[in-house]
């Protein structure tokens, strides 16, 4: 029978897993430099796991956390504020807003485009997940499939505009709901 605190850090774990690209790029929006953001992101996850014991679960995870990042972030900028680099708290303030809105609308997208995907027919479907698959070469996919490397960009092209028309149209209907 697994541990209480065993549930308690698996839980925790997979919350963080699916948020960390999100707040890591929120991070690095914040801070002038890759190193404070790495910084910033180590200190992060530990006050999340410190703090998660009084973590309201009915509350969003990704809100919570980001709130968290913010405040750290705006922490390291303190600690720096003798460096004339450094951005006062008002357009970090700004920033910050802006980059979570722009990542609320990239997860959106992105569940959008995952939603739309699975409508295409298998073909295209599988046509598009080979292609963009790491270390492909669209020569190589061609000759496979008996087709010319042009005719294989031309078909992957109208799939990508149907993906995106498809995409815009999942997204504004998100947003009116």
């Amino acid at each position: 029978m697994p541990d209480l605190n065993d549930q308690h850090h698996d839980q925790f774990l997979r919350l963080f897993a699916e948020h960390e690209m999100a707040l890591r790029t929120f991070v690095r929006l914040l801070l002038p430099s890759r190193g404070d953001a790495s910084e910033v992101m180590q200190k992060v996850a530990v006050v999340l796991w410190q703090k998660f014991a009084k973590f309201d679960a009915t509350r969003d995870f990704r809100k919570w956390a980001f709130g968290v990042a913010r405040y750290e972030a705006l922490a390291c900028l303190r600690d720096r504020a003798r460096d004339r680099h450094v951005f006062d708290d008002e357009l970090v303030g700004r920033l910050a807003d802006e980059a979570e809105a722009a990542g609320q609308r990239h997860e959106a997208q992105r569940e959008a485009l995952e939603t739309c995907l699975q409508k295409l027919p298998e073909r295209q479907r599988e046509l598009v997940l080979t292609a963009y698959t790491k270390g492909t070469r669209m020569d190589e996919l061609a000759a496979q499939r008996g087709q010319t490397a042009m005719s294989l960009y031309k078909m992957l092209h109208r799939i990508r505009q149907a993906l995106l028309e498809c995409v815009r149209r999942t997204v504004s209907q998100e947003e009116l709901a």
